[in-house]
């Protein structure tokens, strides 16, 4: 049974806000870059970096966008690829697709200004009802309790909830008791605080495995740890299995030492970063090596890079071109949409937005080509 409003016990009620304010205040996080100001443009900035992303992680990402970016109207003037290539590495591309996009409605319709409640700020792209929740608390003030996947765990805990969080009925369940949990009375000082809070209590002490309950602000509330077994909160159905598909990427290189890349497709793996063609197979490519004997491939070793559900097996292959074919034409082979691509030299491709791993590859690439003709 899920838990509902009327179901949050008295002393939870009561105790919960206050409990986490005061913990927040003493034990919580102080030392993160986005902290300490009410600037809506740095804390949406961070709040969508962080979205299923630790905070080691996001550091570097943060310091370099804002010296790059340092007003939602700089953002909004650059190109996306500009932005992509910013973004490379830290995964989930919609996400800085939906920044930009963002930034650019902000500019367009509110002259720079973020709109000062969660409402309206959760129509903008890419902002959530969770994350418009954040920005209205911490920059504005307002009630309104957040909701990420760390805070769904506290609070299954916490009320012992049997629902799945990631059902829309269970998500509605936690929503209403989230925001029942805060007072009418929450100053706007209170609301920074217990928003910060939730976060740091669900990513340093209610962790997803080892939940550190002797310094847990709300044990003596949580029914989870009086079960003897918070970890089996939150319920959740069996994940569907790991799968694997393997790609082959045939990266064509002229005599200047030009790459062919493409764009990806809008939406998928990789959605709209820049990548050799992508076969399902290598057989394909193998064929037409065999009927193309003056290209020169080299086949390094396949590698797998790992996604949220799947694990990609790619195998990189350099097709060295023929000086004969140095048209600016894309190559006739396999996967090669010329409508959807352009010859780049090394030092263009690795400024564009690329896949974490096809970005290694060629830096690596460039690298030895340099190595190479130095000697």
């Amino acid at each position: 049974m899920n838990t509902g409003v009327a179901d949050i016990p008295a002393a939870v009620r009561a105790q919960f806000f206050a409990r986490v304010v005061a913990w927040q205040r003493a034990y919580g996080r102080h030392d993160l870059p986005w902290q300490g100001t009410r600037d809506p443009y740095r804390v949406w900035l961070s709040e969508i970096m962080l979205q299923q992303t630790q905070v080691r992680t996001v550091l570097g990402y943060y310091a370099r966008f804002l010296q790059r970016f340092p007003t939602v109207q700089a953002l909004a003037d650059a190109s996306l690829d500009e932005v992509l290539a910013l973004w490379s590495g830290l995964g989930y591309y919609s996400r800085a697709r939906h920044l930009h996009a963002c930034a650019r409605v902000v500019v367009a319709q509110y002259g720079g200004r973020f709109p000062a409640g969660a409402e309206a700020l959760a129509t903008l792209p890419g902002i959530g009802t969770s994350t418009a929740a954040a920005i209205a608390a911490f920059c504005f003030g307002e009630r309104r309790s957040i909701l990420d996947g760390n805070v769904r765990r506290v609070l299954s805990r916490v009320l012992a909830d049997a629902g799945d969080p990631a059902r829309a009925a269970a998500q509605r369940g936690l929503w209403a008791a989230a925001q029942a949990l805060v007072p009418p009375e929450a100053a706007p000082d209170d609301m920074a605080a217990y928003t910060q809070g939730l976060m740091d209590l669900g990513a340093t002490v209610c962790t997803r495995s080892r939940p550190r309950c002797d310094a847990c602000p709300v044990a003596a509330l949580c029914a989870g740890r009086a079960s003897g077994d918070p970890t089996a909160w939150p319920r959740r159905a069996p994940r569907a299995a790991r799968r694997t598909e393997a790609w082959c990427l045939p990266l064509y290189q002229r005599a200047d030492g030009a790459w062919w890349l493409q764009r990806r497709p809008p939406r998928g793996i990789w959605a709209g970063l820049w990548a050799p063609p992508v076969l399902a197979a290598a057989e394909g490519l193998a064929s037409w090596l065999q009927d193309h004997p003056g290209v020169r491939a080299d086949w390094p070793a396949a590698f797998t890079h790992a996604l949220t559900h799947r694990d990609l097996r790619l195998q990189p292959v350099v097709c060295r071109l023929p000086c004969g074919s140095d048209a600016s034409t894309a190559p006739s082979a396999p996967g090669v949409e010329p409508d959807q691509g352009a010859w780049c030299l090394p030092s263009e491709a690795l400024a564009l937005g690329l896949p974490a791993p096809v970005r290694v590859w060629l830096q690596n690439l460039a690298s030895d080509s340099r190595i190479s003709s130095s000697r």
